[in-house]
């Protein structure tokens, strides 16, 4: 088992510092964009739509990557008071009851979601360049299941902190 964990969180590990590099083109797509619009008053259409998935992208993909390190906003107010092991159960029963079913639903909707746009040759219309919108969609699924595996990494750990008393790593 810690061989799959190892490997979920290498994965995620690679998911963040694609999305970090996707940060950084986003700074300069952005940056482009604004120099043409204002500098030169020449403005394009591609920055805003490319910008937009972009962002997207860094934030779907972060998600795994922000769970890996337990980065995520919670109530800490009660849940920091608590002992390892009633934090375990909770991380646990969390979970089972919410996270994998809702993820399960996010991994399969964006599915047929990224399916339908590739089928159809799907187009943002938001401006008049009209980018293909499947491999953004295509990201969203990607982003989704794989922030539903570090949830399978997460329940890994919880379940071993219940089992043994002590941390995974």
């Amino acid at each position: 088992m810690r061989a799959a964990v190892r490997v979920i969180d290498a994965i995620t590990e690679w998911v963040g510092k694609t999305a970090r590099w996707f940060t950084v083109v986003l700074v300069l797509v952005m940056a482009y964009g604004v120099i043409k619009r204002f500098a030169f008053n020449a403005p394009e259409l591609w920055p805003y739509e490319v910008a937009i998935m972009l962002g997207a992208a860094v934030w779907i993909l972060g998600l795994s990557y922000v769970h890996r390190y337990d980065g995520h906003v919670r109530v800490d107010v009660i849940y920091a008071h608590l002992s390892p092991r009633l934090r375990g159960i909770i991380d646990v029963v969390g979970s089972l009851l919410s996270f994998f079913p809702i993820f399960i639903l996010l991994v399969y909707a964006s599915a047929n979601w990224a399916w339908d746009a590739w089928a159809t040759d799907e187009r943002m219309a938001e401006t008049g360049w009209y980018p293909p919108v499947a491999p953004l969609r295509t990201v969203v699924m990607l982003g989704f299941f794989f922030f539903a595996l570090q949830g399978v990494a997460q329940l890994v750990r919880a379940l071993h902190l219940l089992r043994r008393s002590k941390p995974y790593d």
